[in-house]
């Protein structure tokens, strides 16, 4: 740990560098040494991305500057249009979905958002949706399946909201009912977790024909907090808790969980939006090729098989 903290503080220290050379009269001199820099900062995070641990990734993952939903909605696709309501209770502000191109391809893409300043955190609910979101994405998924467009959704949220008004408008009943219903969808749908992928609050928009990770995203059944309140009553076990869960998209791909692993920009996700962007597009992209030249009948038994896969016996022997 303490090795990690020095490569933190040795990047720190070398931006702090190139900041004050940028602002020196500009000189050849000054430009290679800002190139030579830059060249030592890109292979310290190269080094850092390598040597993470389960709980590194957990703080990446959660990184305050990391890419949202809504980043990826203006860089990956065209022609946004958003659409709102569950047509029963209310508008969710945390569960954002709507018309959009991809690849010049009319898609429904659906997403978590999460907020970067309080305001707009607040308004965003932390990312956590409550059942009108959950029943508006499947409302849009819906939609979607009678125009026969394909769904892409983007997953980023540390759970469903655990309110007393969350559970009183039926929380539990909306994400069953979501599972449900999105494996019997006649469309192609690709899912990528691109932050957290936290619980049912993931699960409940991540039943798809193929499941994407980037490098340094997260899935788990829980957090590693609350896994570690629940084991040690407290959360100080929160490293040990994380590296049990298997919570990481390298863990969860050697297990046949997901389809896919994105690598990201050396250092993260937060140090280059494009770059990141580039990378998941062509991923994207053929999974829907794939995806699109499957009959009905052939994509619904595909998504079965994927649904049954990861539940398997084993039996010991003696």
């Amino acid at each position: 740990m303490a090795a990690k903290v020095q490569k933190q503080e040795a990047v720190a220290l070398l931006e702090k560098q190139i900041a004050e050379l940028e602002k020196s009269a500009p000189s050849t001199a000054c430009l290679e040494e800002i190139q030579r820099l830059r060249q030592q900062i890109e292979a310290l995070r190269e080094e850092f991305s390598r040597g993470q641990d389960a709980w590194a990734r957990v703080l990446l993952a959660r990184h305050p500057q990391r890419p949202f939903t809504l980043d990826y909605i203006d860089l990956l696709f065209d022609d946004f249009q958003e659409l709102h309501g569950d047509r029963t209770f209310a508008d969710d502000h945390a569960l954002i979905g709507g018309m959009a191109h991809f690849e010049k391809q009319p898609v429904m893409v659906i997403g978590i958002q999460k907020g970067r300043d309080t305001k707009q955190k607040v308004y965003r609910n932390f990312g956590m949706s409550r059942p009108e979101g959950y029943r508006k994405a499947l409302r849009l998924m819906q939609l979607a399946a009678k125009f026969r467009r394909p769904i892409i959704t983007l997953v980023d949220t540390p759970g469903a909201y655990p309110g007393i008004g969350a559970e009183e408008r039926g929380q539990a009943e909306a994400i069953a009912h979501n599972l449900k219903e999105i494996s019997k969808l006649p469309v192609p749908m690709v899912v990528l977790i691109h932050a957290e992928g936290g619980s049912g609050g993931a699960l409940a928009i991540a039943v798809g024909d193929r499941v994407f990770m980037l490098e340094n995203a997260i899935y788990s059944v829980i957090s590693p907090e609350s896994c570690s309140s629940i084991l040690w009553h407290d959360w100080e076990h929160k490293r040990e808790a994380a590296q049990i869960l298997k919570l990481t998209a390298q863990e969860l791909m050697a297990l046949g969980l997901i389809h896919g692993l994105i690598p990201e920009p050396p250092g993260g996700a937060h140090t280059d939006y494009r770059k990141t962007a580039e990378l998941i597009r062509p991923r994207l992209s053929s999974a829907l090729k794939e995806l699109s030249a499957l009959s009905e009948e052939q994509l619904l038994r595909e998504r079965f098989k994927n649904l049954r896969a990861p539940g398997r016996f084993v039996q010991e022997s003696g």
